[in-house]
Parts: C-alpha cells; structure tokens; sequence
C-alpha cells in the first residue's frame, strides 16, 4: 500500500550531462542571487530554463510556483515582496505572457514593489528561427510593452549578456 503525501515536491531522476546548457548556467544564476521562488506558468519559449529548474537544480533554491495564468506569478511575486521584503522571481512566455501579465506589473510599479522578471523569446537571429513558431514567439523589443513603469529592463543577446544583466 503507497502512502499518500500531499505536497511532497517531485524530484528529478539525476543523471550525468553530456554538456553544459545555457539554461542550467542561467538556473545556476537565479540560485547564486539567492532566488527561492520562481512563479511561472510554464511557456515554450522558455522550456529549457523550466527543464534545466527541475533536472538541473532539482525544483530547489529556486523552486517553482506553477500558476494559471501569468498575471497570477506577478501577483504572487508582488504579495511575497510586500511581505517578506524580498523580490521573487517570475518568468514569462514570449510576447502573450507578457502581455498578459502587464497589468499585474503595473500594479508592482505603483506600489513600489520589487518584483524580478525574466521574459522568453525566441532566435534573436532570423535565420535559426523554425517556420510559424518561432517568429510568432520572437520580438526585438519585448521590453517596449512596460518600459514607460518599470525601474531598469534589458534584452541581453548571449548568455554572458544575460548572467551580466541578471547581475
């Protein structure tokens, strides 16, 4: 007879890498900021950093929050800065999950919350973009959508540029 134990967080089966992925160095990252929480609703265009979080860091420091809805994991963020004192993380899908959690976002700015928002989009470069999916999934300025109140916003094209710009 299996005992049955709610809200036991699942871990992944280790095994050995055959490489490095920029998202695990990515994951590495949000876990050296001291990151605890990352609230998401999980999107294609940021699959590997969801892969590398559970495989990578095993759901841990930072572990995720599985939401409905984009505007949900700012929410969430916004509450826990409010208080705790500390900014949790969120990670949106390229372009619609953005958009969906811009309004969740303005009401961070209004309040003066700290919230940490990371966006997903796809090839940068338009000649590695698949057909359809990826250009539906790609903006050379996703930022443009919240810049007028946000406090700082970049869209680094390397993962050197991006553990710079988390920095």
């Amino acid at each position: 007879m299996t005992e049955h134990r709610l809200y036991q967080v699942e871990r992944p089966v280790s095994s050995d890498s055959l490489g490095v992925w920029g998202s695990d160095v990515f994951a590495d990252m949000l876990r050296g900021l001291g990151v605890k929480y990352v609230a998401l609703n999980p999107g294609s265009s940021f699959r590997g950093l969801h892969d590398s979080l559970v495989n990578h860091l095993g759901n841990e420091d930072p572990q995720m929050l599985l939401c409905l809805h984009e505007e949900h994991a700012v929410a969430i963020a916004h509450g826990y800065a409010k208080v705790t004192g500390e900014p949790l993380a969120v990670i949106l899908h390229s372009n619609v999950g953005l958009m969906h959690g811009t309004m969740a976002i303005f009401n961070a700015w209004c309040d003066r919350v700290p919230v940490l928002i990371y966006g997903a989009t796809g090839p940068v470069d338009a000649a590695l973009r698949r057909p359809w999916i990826d250009w539906l999934h790609t903006c050379r300025d996703q930022a443009s959508m919240i810049r007028n109140y946000v406090k700082w916003d970049d869209q680094p094209g390397s993962m050197e540029a991006a553990l710079e710009s988390m920095l």
